[in-house]
């Protein structure tokens, strides 16, 4: 149960990062009609998930508990396209090249596919 609530918690402050992220970037992305938030959060994501997981695996081990309230729960709700990142370049570093890829084309051209997918579904329900 302390497992679970130390992942909410890490969910419910990764969250508010999330839109304290867009509101900082809104001005930004509506400038330059980009979405520089959703960028931001992802590639900030990316690189944080690699780091807390070095650190907190080979540098500092740390209680799983807090490690799952910061990697699933702050990531998490932060973005889950950190954990994207982190499966592909695992992937990628076991040497496992094409299934990295194929992953990576597949969670990017797939996702976009699936979202226009569901969007049109949506509307031919209305």
């Amino acid at each position: 149960m302390y497992k679970l609530l130390l992942i909410a918690l890490g969910g419910a402050l990764g969250t508010l990062a999330r839109y304290g992220t867009h509101v900082l970037a809104k001005g930004a992305g509506e400038r330059l009609a980009f979405p520089i938030a959703t960028l931001a959060v992802n590639l900030l994501g990316c690189f944080a998930i690699g780091y807390l997981q070095g650190v907190l695996i080979e540098r500092w081990p740390v209680r799983e508990e807090y490690r799952l309230m910061l990697i699933v729960g702050f990531l998490g709700g932060f973005t889950t396209f950190s954990t994207f990142g982190w499966d592909a370049a695992q992937l990628l570093r076991d040497g496992q090249v094409v299934r990295g890829l194929v992953y990576a084309v597949a969670s990017n051209v797939v996702g976009i596919a699936l979202v226009f997918a569901g969007y049109g579904l949506s509307r031919s329900q209305v």
